[in-house]
């Protein structure tokens, strides 16, 4: 979950994991540790329809996550990371 600075919105203030509740680490508002956060707009034939979630997820909870499916999860690597 990432929170803003009340006296200015789109300054970071914190993120902490959804998952295990830990605090990321942020320098300036940049978080300096992995930390994933997903985005989703709920479609048509769900029964979320029109609800749009948001989480974070720290590197180990996704580690954890992933690590349980049946099918893997289809990594590429970059070679560029600007």
């Amino acid at each position: 979950m990432r929170k803003y600075s009340i006296m200015n919105k789109k300054k970071l203030s914190s993120v902490v994991c959804n998952k295990c509740g830990r605090s990321m680490k942020i320098q300036g508002e940049i978080v300096t540790e992995g930390v994933m956060m997903i985005e989703y707009g709920w479609n048509y034939f769900s029964n979320k329809d029109g609800d749009n979630h948001k989480f974070d997820l720290c590197e180990a909870c996704y580690d954890e996550m992933v690590s349980q499916f049946i099918v893997p999860v289809d990594v590429e690597k970059r070679v560029e990371l600007m």
